[in-house]
């Protein structure tokens, strides 16, 4: 089976390079970009501005290759790829969730953005916290190194 997805839009962002990147949104709350929403799609943003925060799910236009074992940025040991939210996957899909500051003329103004300038939006989904944000969650390995995400950045490891 082969599946093909159409980019929806281009998220912008200052980072032009994935080395020094913040790993997660916590490690860029103040980060402001935008996302440029094709003309086509632009029906689909109506009502959105009444959403605080969005999911964005886009391409990992510059991942190639992935391991099923990795050590990921927030650990030194090797962990089981499913196990992690590193960037080079079978499918390279990443989701963010971010502050939607506003809606102007086909553009999300954002804020919290941990995404390499130029990415590929697939898909923009309201963030919901009755139906995102379970109440009883377990973060396994990561349940002790979740308070330093915010000071991590991205070190060439998955470049």
């Amino acid at each position: 089976m082969t599946l093909e997805f159409i980019p929806i839009g281009v998220i912008h962002s200052p980072f032009k390079e994935l080395s020094g990147m913040p790993i997660q949104p916590p490690g860029a709350a103040e980060v402001e970009g935008t996302v440029e929403v094709f003309e086509a799609y632009l029906p689909g943003l109506k009502d959105l501005d009444g959403f605080s925060h969005v999911i964005l799910l886009y391409h990992f236009h510059q991942s190639k290759g992935y391991n099923l074992e990795v050590v990921p940025f927030m650990d030194t040991t090797s962990r089981g790829l499913f196990a992690t939210r590193a960037p080079k996957r079978p499918n390279p899909i990443g989701l963010s969730v971010v502050r939607l500051e506003k809606v102007e003329k086909g553009c999300l103004h954002i804020r919290g953005v941990d995404i390499l300038d130029g990415t590929p939006l697939l898909d923009i989904k309201p963030y919901v916290p009755a139906f995102d944000a379970p109440q009883d969650v377990r973060s396994g390995w990561l349940e002790g190194a979740r308070k330093a995400v915010s000071k991590r950045k991205a070190d060439g490891r998955f470049n």
